[in-house]
């Protein structure tokens, strides 16, 4: 049995909040500056060099990379061989969400009801995903997850029947529906299998995922290469301008699911899809 004080996840939340806000994955990085080289349209072209330079200015001045800095999805994996000790876990979660928004200067955005509307201030609560596996570790990561994006994702409970051109069509719906709205190019997060809620963690988990790493199941890594493929023969190209890159990525995660259904959830992330980790 490991102990672990609580205060320092606070502080591993703290700072992840911060430097995912400022400092993208480097291979996502590297895939916009890729496909950059890549596009021959002239507006394509110019709109690559102008989210290479915004990087490069979020880095040199230290300040977020968007100006939605989003509400903080705190995923947790916790081995089952630790013990928290000095509090209540969760609420040292929201402490350091508190904290890194403060302290960071970065945008609060979170309402405390959803009809009322009233800000909390701090960006808390944090939405929070736990999950034991074995060992005496916690791997804490935090993705802010901007709503520009996440309001164009989409769940669809599918038939069997529908089958894996009903994935494709519904992938490319949310695609096509969405335009310009998230920022393209985008990252598609797909989750397929579960339950309603569960198809809807995995792609979210998805968007997590190393950009480089395709699925470990290689019937769904081709799936995520001809999704992509179709995504991007759309044309509605970086910030909706036009051009050969829609998405950059395509990320699928499956579960096991019920003889009746096929649920299919579509999480978009922007091209700024953050998300940062620690080990504890």
């Amino acid at each position: 049995m490991r102990e672990i004080n609580v205060k320092e996840i606070e502080n591993a939340v703290c700072k992840l909040c911060i430097s995912a806000n400022k400092t993208l994955p480097p291979d996502l990085e590297e895939k916009i500056k890729t496909a950059g080289e890549n596009e021959s349209d002239p507006t394509a072209v110019s709109v690559f060099c102008d989210l290479c330079e915004n990087l490069s200015a979020a880095k040199q001045l230290d300040i977020p990379i968007c100006q939605d800095t989003g509400m903080a999805v705190v995923f947790l994996d916790i081995g089952q061989d630790v013990h928290f000790t000095g509090g209540d876990l969760y609420n040292a979660v929201n402490s350091g969400v508190a904290r890194g928004y403060t302290g960071g200067l970065l945008r609060k955005s979170v309402v405390a009801d959803p009809l009322r509307r009233k800000n909390t201030g701090d960006n808390t609560p944090a939405v929070i995903h736990t999950r034991i596996v074995p060992g005496t570790g916690v791997t804490v990561t935090v993705a802010p997850k901007g709503f520009g994006s996440e309001n164009m994702s989409r769940i669809y409970m599918l038939t069997p029947a529908e089958g894996e051109k009903g994935v494709i069509s519904a992938v490319l719906d949310t695609v096509k529906k969405a335009g310009s709205k998230p920022c393209p190019p985008i990252v598609v997060g797909v989750g397929i299998g579960g339950d309603f809620e569960s198809c809807a963690y995995l792609s979210k988990l998805a968007l997590c995922r190393s950009l480089s790493q395709r699925n470990s199941d290689e019937y769904y890594a081709g799936l995520e290469n001809r999704l992509l493929e179709e995504i991007n023969k759309t044309g509605i190209g970086p910030q909706g301008f036009g051009g050969k890159t829609t998405a950059l990525a395509v990320n699928i995660e499956t579960a096991p699911t019920h003889i009746a259904g096929l649920p299919v959830a579509v999480n978009i992330g922007c091209h700024v899809t953050r998300h940062a980790s620690l080990v504890i």
